[in-house]
């Protein structure tokens, strides 16, 4: 029913190295444990609806997912970022480019994108 971004980037060597593998460091929204290891990614979903017709029930359901980046520098979280989107392009398409900030109270650099994901049920 959601879409397979643990899995996606799980499969993907560049975003092991990037990210650890034991665990990696890919967490659900709020669930990244405190004072995990960085860099780390946090996804949530911010969108989607499904695939309505009108002669069947929908067979793909879209969601947009925001992915958001941390790291101790800028060129750690770009680059994590960047094993995250090698991974995540050839399933799904990255339509937002966020900004990227410096949490003032944990120093931590962080990028944000958005990916809409079509996922068949």
């Amino acid at each position: 029913m959601y879409p397979p971004i643990f899995a996606v980037c799980f499969a993907a060597a560049a975003v092991k190295v990037a990210l650890g593998s034991a665990p990696l460091r890919l967490y659900l929204f709020g669930e990244a444990p405190q004072g995990v290891a960085r860099p780390y990614a946090v996804w949530q979903t911010v969108g989607g609806a499904p695939e309505n017709y009108l002669g069947q029930a929908p067979d793909l359901d879209s969601y947009t997912l925001q992915v958001d980046v941390y790291a101790d520098t800028a060129t750690g979280a770009r680059d994590a970022a960047k094993a995250l989107r090698d991974a995540i392009e050839p399933h799904a398409h990255i339509v937002r480019w966020g900004g990227e900030s410096k949490d003032p109270d944990t120093n931590a650099s962080r990028l944000s994108f958005d990916v809409d994901w079509l996922t068949p049920r």
